[in-house]
């Protein structure tokens, strides 16, 4: 007699997809979609972003009058088309942002786990920077670096880098300050284990989900700022264009052509929703005490 095999268990997607509710399953098909949008701009994107055509500009999108076949979502200023701008923008302010939350999440989670480990001067040292941090606006700063450096890409990542990383200083050090109080560390210690070790094994494990949480607050942030420096004209400089640079340039024309904006303004929504929503269902499964029994 053949013995029944044992049903298989379902892979870690699929309970994660089981879990989800609609909202969060939602957000996960957007950023999934979004992302794919991102990574092949250069291959769906109908025209070059960049194209010009005079005869062309300020065309309204599909459906309304004086349409241009092809422009799906109506012309710029320029006759540039908006859904190729959007394709490529989407492509290079998504990885501004990536670049500069993860720049972040290193610098300011190192830091704070530096401070809340060694404690005494470091840990004074450490906040006070972030004490300083918080209490001059970002953006003057962000203005300040880019007027004295220039406002070069690799400046511009750097700037973006810079934002946050207090928050996520003062989020590490305390944790490490409340995790090196429990008797799980004190036995490490007695066992023999140095900083790094504790670091590593016992420390890092338990600041994922604050992490988490704040990445993804930070890379909604980073979209914003990137936004307000191409407002300004601090940003990526044209032709290039990134979500921000557009709603940017595209305010002069909101009376006549709102189509301009509304386009990059609700790729930033989509982007913006997305994160948050999936940085709340990750925080929810990276902490045990919220995981559902």
């Amino acid at each position: 007699m053949t013995a029944l095999a044992a049903p298989r268990a379902p892979g870690a997607l699929a309970r994660l997809w089981a879990e989800a509710d609609a909202v969060q399953r939602a957000a996960l098909v957007l950023a999934l979609i979004l992302l794919a949008l991102a990574l092949l701009a250069p291959l769906v994107a109908p025209f070059d972003p960049n194209a010009q055509s005079l005869l062309a500009r300020m065309r309204p999108p599909a459906g309304f009058e004086r349409a241009r076949p092809g422009h799906w979502l109506g012309t710029d200023e320029l006759g540039r088309d908006i859904l190729s701008r959007c394709l490529f923008a989407l492509r290079l302010t998504l990885g501004l942002a990536l670049a500069g939350a993860v720049i972040g999440l290193v610098l300011g989670g190192t830091l704070g786990l530096i401070a809340g480990l060694l404690g005494g001067r470091v840990e004074a040292a450490v906040m006070g920077a972030v004490d300083a941090q918080i209490a001059v606006p970002f953006t003057l700063i962000a203005l300040f670096v880019l007027v004295l450096f220039g406002n070069t890409l690799p400046v511009l990542v750097i700037v973006l880098g810079l934002y946050g990383w207090e928050q996520y200083a003062r989020i590490v050090r305390a944790e490490t300050r409340k995790l090196m109080a429990m008797p799980f560390i004190e036995a490490a210690r007695a066992a023999g284990a140095g900083p790094v070790r504790i670091a590593r094994v016992h420390l890092m494990p338990n600041l994922v989900s604050p992490l988490v949480v704040q990445f993804t607050l930070s890379l909604s942030g980073i979209v914003l700022l990137e936004s307000t420096l191409s407002f300004l004209g601090l940003g990526v400089q044209p032709p290039t264009a990134t979500l921000g640079a557009m709603v940017g340039v595209g305010r002069d024309y909101m009376p006549n052509a709102p189509w301009i904006v509304i386009a990059p303004a609700v790729t930033i929504l989509l982007v913006t929703f997305a994160v948050q929503i999936l940085g709340d269902w990750l925080r929810d499964r990276a902490d045990p005490r919220l995981r559902p029994r």
